[in-house]
């Protein structure tokens, strides 16, 4: 694979394709990439209604007010300030933790159509879900070609966590938001870029990443020009980490503390940036006391995580990849918030499949049968693994 600088502008893909060039239509290998990962979510979908009905529980309910989406829907109905609740010890659970964009557009598209809030939560997700797997295959078609693509996709789509992309959660806006600026870097279109990654620092706390990707690419183009770079790569750069930025300083000015509101909103919750103590702390309390299934397979993820980025490091991808699950990478491992919630925040990083989607790909073209088995075995695993966390296990999301 060509240099990280050299993937950027100057890479075949940009050279032959013009930085301006705009993306191409829906072809049959999107589409067919698309329709693979839909019909396995659709599947997940209606083992969790069943499962649901078969238990006594409204399968719209778990799906659309189940933990945190309660509190987008709050926010979208109410507006921030009107939900905050008190625990001992310092514990303040308040509404302003939340980013803004997802219940914008939640309260946008109920006010707009005869929804309720919480279908039209969902329905933000699921389409959201599906423009991010697009961007995952144009990632992957650019980078490998078509099958590589595919099988990215797929793979993301039977993640044991996946079952979280059909739910009212913000996983699934952020991603789309984030594939599309990092395939708008490696096209050179810097404007689109930043313009996606300003709303993708809107949607989630971890959504700067996504701004991180995008300016560490810029900055090393600028070095590597020295200096002699459009107007349009300053104006991507600038833009980036604009959302996120705005939302802290305006939590921080509600809060009367500018740079540090926002944080001491999130210590409230019990989440801070601590290296990772408060994790292996969460670990070794969890050995001992924790949940017997949920929490030794969030191990596990998070395991697998860490290893496929260090296969990805010796893939040497892209830059804005490198940095993007890098960064998503750090937050959710060095943060101390909820433990079994972490394999949820490395949703996102679907980069970190690429070591595998190769390597399934040329399973695949050796020997299709195991291929298929393997497929086969993360389906069962994602659509089991799926409805138990979202129908039985009581352990937030």
């Amino acid at each position: 694979m060509t240099e990280p600088s050299a993937a950027v502008l100057d890479g075949p893909s940009a050279t032959s394709a013009g930085p301006r060039a705009l993306p191409r239509p829906l072809t049959s290998g999107a589409v067919r990439a698309v329709g693979l990962f839909a019909a396995a979510r659709l599947t997940g979908i209606v083992a969790v209604t069943v499962m649901a009905w078969l238990s006594g529980r409204e399968p719209l309910a778990l799906l659309g007010r189940s933990w945190d989406s309660r509190w987008y829907l709050h926010i979208a109905e109410d507006g921030y300030g009107a939900r905050t609740l008190h625990f001992g010890h310092g514990v303040v659970f308040s509404d302003m933790a939340f980013f803004p964009l997802y219940p914008a557009l939640i309260r946008a598209l109920h006010e707009t159509l005869p929804f309720e809030a919480a279908t039209g939560a969902l329905l933000i997700s699921w389409t959201a879900t599906l423009a991010a797997a697009l961007g995952i295959y144009r990632i992957g078609e650019l980078l490998h070609g078509r099958l590589v693509a595919t099988l990215l996709v797929v793979l993301w789509g039977l993640l044991p966590h996946s079952s979280v992309l059909t739910m009212a959660y913000t996983e699934p806006v952020l991603t789309a938001l984030g594939t599309w600026s990092l395939y708008a870097v490696l096209k050179g279109r810097w404007v689109w870029a930043g313009s996606l990654a300003a709303l993708a620092g809107l949607s989630r706390p971890n959504g700067f990443a996504v701004a991180a990707a995008v300016l560490a690419t810029a900055a090393c183009e600028i070095v590597r020009r020295r200096g002699r770079v459009p107007h349009r790569l300053w104006t991507g750069a600038l833009l980036a980490p604009a959302g996120w930025a705005a939302y802290v300083l305006w939590v921080g000015f509600r809060k009367g503390d500018p740079l540090g509101g926002y944080f001491a909103v999130q210590r409230g919750w019990g989440s801070t940036f601590d290296f990772g103590v408060g994790s292996a702390r969460s670990v070794k309390k969890m050995l001992l006391h924790g949940d017997r299934f949920v929490f030794p397979m969030t191990l596990v993820i998070v395991a697998a995580a860490v290893l496929l980025y260090v296969l990805l490091l010796l893939d040497r991808p892209p830059l804005p990849l490198l940095v993007y699950s890098g960064v998503l990478l750090l937050v959710a491992l060095g943060g101390s918030g909820y433990f079994e919630s972490k394999p949820r925040f490395l949703l996102p990083a679907f980069p970190l499949l690429l070591p595998m989607a190769c390597a399934l790909a040329r399973t695949a073209r050796a020997r299709p049968a195991h291929a298929l088995l393997v497929v086969g075995a993360l389906a069962g695993l994602s659509v089991t693994y799926g409805t138990y966390l979202i129908v039985y296990a009581r352990a937030p999301l």
